[in-house]
């Protein structure tokens, strides 16, 4: 089984905000679409670590992780068991979750 991890801090931005594109280069847009939507095309399994970043913006979560549903069409279903998301924070956990979920029930 393919297992890719995504460090967002070391390998995205320590800083990530906003989004779109147009709201700067470390926008849940723009890691959605050059990390995260990779990383789960090519792997079996994708593991993301959010620690070491300052904070997420719910407009960077709901992009990045909602948009996987909204813009590139994959469901929650198959989220649940490709998709790790690695926090000391639950709040962000959960709201990757709950953004994802929102998604599915907009596309339906």
């Amino acid at each position: 089984m393919s297992v890719a991890t995504i460090d967002v801090s070391k390998q995205f931005s320590p800083t990530p905000a906003g989004r779109y594109l147009s709201d700067g280069p470390y926008s849940g847009e723009s890691f959605r679409d050059k990390l995260l939507f990779p990383a789960l095309s090519n792997n079996e399994v994708v593991e993301i670590n959010l620690d070491g970043a300052l904070g997420y913006g719910s407009s960077f979560l709901e992009e990045a992780f909602g948009g996987l549903v909204r813009e590139k069409g994959l469901k929650m279903s198959d989220l649940k068991k490709r998709l790790v998301i690695k926090s000391s924070r639950k709040f962000y956990r959960d709201r990757i979750w709950h953004y994802i979920r929102e998604a599915e029930k907009k596309a339906k």
